[in-house]
């Protein structure tokens, strides 16, 4: 039986990945729509080597120049948000909703509402709007598949288990490039140095969010809402090879691991085919050749971002949507290597402080309730950026200007 598969955000790596999968596929997947923000040339490409029917770009002064591109191959254009939102919603038995950011929501709501399936890689789906994203999916009957490798397997690890027998689901983290520095080397960290991680390969913003170990703080924040547990029986360990990708402890006594190479295209294969298993071209993970396994807990005073994922996580309310968007612009100012590698989580914190002083109503009842938390902390973190690049010499403005 034949497929119809949409990837939202098809140029990136969790949609190139995707694309991988089905190529040459035909009797077995169909490709409804494509979409990606900017990359028109990636978009264009990826549209006709899969034979898309629709492919749409979210920035609107991009569309002459994808109209151009696909002139003559059969294939509809279109562009904005609307139109975004118009081709997540269009029939297909899978959408893959791997649009990054909180341009992401409303498409992958829309997904949902077809009431099929839909494979979320998109963080902020769980991470601003978790209760309102759930609760659409029941509503829908839709089948929400994670794609994210870690929670694919607590998703393959829980099996047909009921809730009460779950103890505690430990994610696992690698650790990034910085696991074995020390607190005050990490003051000097340049952009090229923290966007070099060990083992995946993965883009410029999710890299540095592993630098920091956030990406294990959000992360921690959608199994919250994915999985029957309290934020109590989640946990993290730092697992420097990076094939547990996540464990399962029983009240029984028994553990549960999943494990594989880190290789995106097996999560995104399983949801892809599950309850079933496609073949993948994947590396098999050979245990003989790799000899040992080590795990270790994680340093939450080196990695302050993770510890204050967990206490938005904690707070509830707009504490998670605040954190993820000051969490976005300060990333950016690191990049733009105007705040420090530390100055990171040092917005972040400001930024959730500044949240839980403020007097200003929190209603999460609506998306547009989300977006203008994720708006206005978006504006504080900037603030806070400007704030921290006014004080900081010249001569440090690679590096974080205090270490608190």
């Amino acid at each position: 039986m034949v497929q119809r598969v949409s990837v939202l955000g098809a140029t990136g790596s969790v949609g190139t990945s995707t694309l991988d999968l089905i190529a040459g596929k035909a009797d077995a997947f169909e490709v409804v729509a494509l979409t990606a923000q900017t990359s028109v040339g990636k978009l264009a490409a990826a549209a006709k080597a899969a034979r898309a029917r629709l492919a749409v770009i979210g920035d609107e002064a991009c569309y002459g120049d994808l109209k151009a591109q696909l002139s003559g191959s059969g294939i509809e254009v279109a562009a904005g948000p609307a139109a975004l939102v118009a081709a997540a919603a269009m029939p297909a038995d899978v959408v893959v909703a791997a649009m990054t950011g909180a341009a992401g929501l409303k498409p992958a709501l829309a997904a949902v509402g077809q009431g099929r399936r839909v494979a979320l890689a998109n963080k902020e789906c769980l991470v601003t709007a978790g209760e309102l994203f759930v609760a659409a999916v029941k509503r829908s009957g839709a089948e929400l598949l994670p794609v994210d490798s870690e929670h694919s397997a607590v998703l393959q690890a829980l099996g047909k288990s009921s809730p009460d027998a779950i103890e505690r689901i430990v994610l696992t983290a690698s650790g990034g490039p910085f696991r074995t520095w020390k607190l005050a080397e990490l003051l000097h960290v340049t952009p090229e140095q923290a966007l070099k991680h060990p083992n995946w390969n993965m883009g410029r913003k999710i890299s540095i969010d592993s630098a920091t170990m956030m990406n294990k703080g959000l992360e921690l924040i959608e199994a919250f809402h994915l999985f029957p547990v309290e934020a109590r029986q989640l946990d993290v360990l730092v697992h420097p090879q990076s094939i547990v990708h996540a464990l399962v402890e029983f009240r029984d006594g028994a553990v549960m691991a999943q494990l594989a190479n880190p290789d995106m295209r097996t999560p995104i294969a399983y949801a892809l085919s599950w309850p079933q298993r496609m073949q993948t071209p994947t590396p098999r993970l050979d245990l003989v050749k790799l000899s040992m396994l080590t795990f270790e807990a994680p340093d939450r005073v080196k990695f302050r971002a993770l510890a204050l994922a967990e206490a938005a996580l904690a707070s509830g309310g707009r504490a998670t949507a605040v954190l993820n968007a000051a969490n976005e612009i300060a990333v950016e100012a690191f990049l733009d290597r105007r705040i420090g590698f530390l100055d990171i989580a040092g917005v972040v914190e400001d930024c959730l402080d500044q949240a839980e002083q403020s007097s200003a109503p929190c209603n999460t009842s609506s998306i547009d309730d989300i977006l203008n938390i994720d708006a206005e902390a978006r504006r504080l973190a900037r603030e806070c950026v400007a704030e921290r690049v006014s004080k900081q010499p010249i001569r440090h403005r690679t590096g974080a200007a205090a270490i608190s």
